[in-house]
C-alpha cells in the first residue's frame, strides 16, 4: 500500500461577529479579502518550504496584526480609558510548548512576544507591566508608543459603545467585541500549531482579559488537533472552547467537525455567548464553525484548494 503524500494545511480567521452583510461596502470587502489572502500567502511560503507549523501561524498572525482591519495589533480596539491593551498566545502541538501575553501596551506584534515567552522564559503567560519588562530583555521585539495603535474606525466604535452604555445605563458584553485574529496549521512533518491575537473588547475596563491569551480557552494545540477561537471571551473561557474541542476528540471519539460544531454551535450559545473557531486535525481535516453573522476566514486545504470568506453561504 502506498504511503499518503505529505501535505500542509493552513486556516486563519480575522474575527467572528465582525460586521453585518449590509454594512460592508464592496471596496472594504475587497480590502479584507486581500489582507486575508496576503496572510495566507505568508504562511503558505513557510509551510511549502517545509517550515514548521509554529513558524507559519506566528507569521500569519503577524501579518494580520499589521492590518488595521482586524482587532489585533494595528487594528486593536480602545479601552474605556482611550488606550489599547493587547493579548496573544500560541501553542505547538507535539511538544505542548506554549507562550502568551496579556495587557501589553507597547509591543507592536504581541504574538512575537508570546513566542519569546515560549522560547526564552520558563513561563507560559506574562501580563501587563511584567510582560513589558520581559519585552525589554528581547531586542528582537518591535516596540511602539501606545498611540501607534490608534485608528479612526476603532475610536468611532469606542464613542458609539460609550454612548450606548450611557443610554442603557448598564454594561452589556455581548456584541461589544470586534473579533480577534488567529491561525492553525499542519506542516509537512505532521506537526500542528495554533496562534491567536486580539485587542480585546471595545470599552473594556479594569485590565479585562478574554480567552485569546488563555491556553485551552482561545488557543490549543496537541498531537491531534489545533484550535483558535474568536468571540465573546467570557463565554469562551467558561466553556474552555479550544480544549473542549480537543477533549471531545480525544476522550469522546468525535471527529473534528462533530467536536467543533458541538462546542461552537451548542455549548457556547447555551451560555448566551457567540463566536466561532478554526481548527485542523492531524489528518488535515478543517473545521470553521461560527454562530454569528460572519467570520473573516481563509484556508488552504490538504488538496491544495484555497479561499477566503466573510459570511456564510
Amino acid at each position: 500500500m502506498s504511503q499518503p503524500v505529505p501535505c500542509f494545511v493552513l486556516v486563519l480567521h480575522g474575527g467572528a461577529g465582525v460586521i453585518e452583510r449590509d454594512r460592508l461596502s464592496v471596496e472594504e470587502g475587497a480590502r479584507i479579502h486581500a489582507d486575508l489572502e496576503a496572510a495566507l500567502a505568508t504562511g503558505e511560503g513557510i509551510l511549502a518550504a517545509a517550515g514548521s507549523a509554529l513558524d507559519a501561524v506566528q507569521a500569519v498572525v503577524v501579518a494580520l496584526e499589521e492590518s488595521p482591519r482586524f482587532n489585533a495589533g494595528k487594528g486593536a480596539v480602545y479601552t474605556a480609558d482611550g488606550a489599547h491593551e493587547l493579548d496573544a498566545s500560541l501553542m505547538e502541538g507535539h511538544s505542548r510548548r506554549a507562550g502568551a501575553v496579556a495587557g501589553v501596551r507597547t509591543v507592536r506584534n504581541p504574538i512575537a512576544l508570546a513566542r519569546a515567552v515560549m522560547d526564552h522564559s520558563p513561563h507560559v503567560l506574562l501580563v501587563g507591566a511584567g510582560a513589558e519588562r520581559f519585552a525589554d530583555t528581547q531586542p528582537q521585539i518591535a516596540r511602539v508608543d501606545n498611540a501607534w495603535f490608534d485608528t479612526r474606525t476603532r475610536h468611532a466604535q469606542l464613542l458609539q459603545e460609550q454612548a450606548r452604555e450611557r443610554q442603557a445605563q448598564a454594561v452589556s458584553l455581548k456584541g461589544a467585541y470586534f473579533g480577534t485574529v488567529g491561525a492553525v496549521a499542519l506542516d509537512l512533518h505532521g506537526h500542528l500549531a495554533a496562534a491567536t491575537s486580539t485587542g480585546g473588547m471595545t470599552n473594556k475596563r479594569y485590565g479585562r482579559v478574554g480567552d485569546s491569551p488563555l491556553i485551552g480557552a482561545g488557543t490549543w494545540a496537541d498531537a491531534r488537533v489545533a484550535v483558535s477561537g474568536t468571540g465573546w471571551g467570557e463565554c469562551f473561557i467558561r466553556c474552555a472552547v479550544a480544549h473542549d474541542i480537543a477533549a471531545r476528540m480525544a476522550y469522546g471519539g468525535a471527529c473534528l467537525e462533530e467536536a467543533a460544531e458541538a462546542v461552537v454551535m451548542q455549548a457556547v450559545p447555551a451560555l448566551g455567548g457567540d463566536g466561532g473557531a478554526i481548527a485542523v486535525d492531524v489528518q488535515g481535516n478543517i473545521a470553521m464553525p461560527f454562530n454569528t453573522a460572519g467570520m473573516y476566514r481563509g484556508w488552504i486545504a490538504r488538496d491544495g484548494s484555497r479561499g477566503t470568506a466573510i459570511f456564510g453561504a
